[in-house]
């Protein structure tokens, strides 16, 4: 990607005390973590800093898979991040899922605490706030769906939780989903789409290679 400025951050901060949430954001309980498995699209991402918006305008589309560990108290996420002609892959970060405590995003070696679940209206919404401190605080957060036929006022509300940390529309990343380079089909019987094999552009990324849900301070 030739760009020294793209930094992935998954691994490099831990989230900020829980009384730090701005707008006293709710977080969904253990029991919405039944709906979590399968894919999710990858819709918008609101970032802080300048640089870090430059980082999503470089990425066409991408997705999590959420799978269910061997433990049953974790749901694994594995990335598919288009930039350019080449899928990208990551599966280094967990879903917690614990009683009252569902929806921690860790980081599956260190164990650090990178990013939380909040609530949507809907149950095919599902919205990752990062909210962390390295040299200084960095606040954003990205919206992935069932499909990628969300409504208005979908929009909407992540736009108000986008505001609840201080972030306004100049500052939110839409996909712009133009090319198939990560792609995505329905599983037969179920209404969640699933990866499909790529080819053989994807792999781990390079230094630098930006991933929805993530930024560099």
């Amino acid at each position: 990607m030739g760009s020294a400025g793209l930094v992935a951050v998954l691994g490099l901060a831990a989230l900020l005390p829980a009384g730090a949430e701005p707008c006293a954001a709710l977080r969904p309980d253990s029991s919405a973590a039944a709906q979590l498995p399968g894919t999710w699209l990858y819709v918008a991402g609101a970032a802080q800093f300048p640089q870090h918006r430059v980082e999503m305008l470089l990425i066409d589309h991408a997705f999590l898979r959420l799978e269910p560990g061997a433990s049953g108290q974790q749901l694994l996420i594995s990335h598919y991040v288009a930039v350019g002609d080449q899928c990208f892959t990551n599966n280094l970060t967990y879903l917690e899922v614990a009683a009252g405590n569902a929806t921690l995003v860790k980081h599956a070696k260190t164990q650090q605490t990178e990013g939380m679940l909040m609530n949507m209206s809907s149950e095919n919404l599902l919205l990752i706030q990062y909210q962390m401190q390295r040299e200084r605080t960095y606040l954003g957060q990205y919206l992935y769906a069932r499909n990628l036929s969300i409504s208005t006022a979908e929009r909407e509300e992540f736009e108000q939780h986008a505001a609840c940390l201080g972030l306004g529309a100049e500052q939110i990343v839409y996909a712009p989903w133009r090319t198939e380079v990560c792609r995505v089909k329905a599983a037969e019987g179920s209404n969640s789409p699933q990866p499909e094999p790529v080819a053989a552009a994807t792999a781990s990324p390079a230094a630098g290679t930006p991933w929805p849900g993530t930024a560099g301070n």
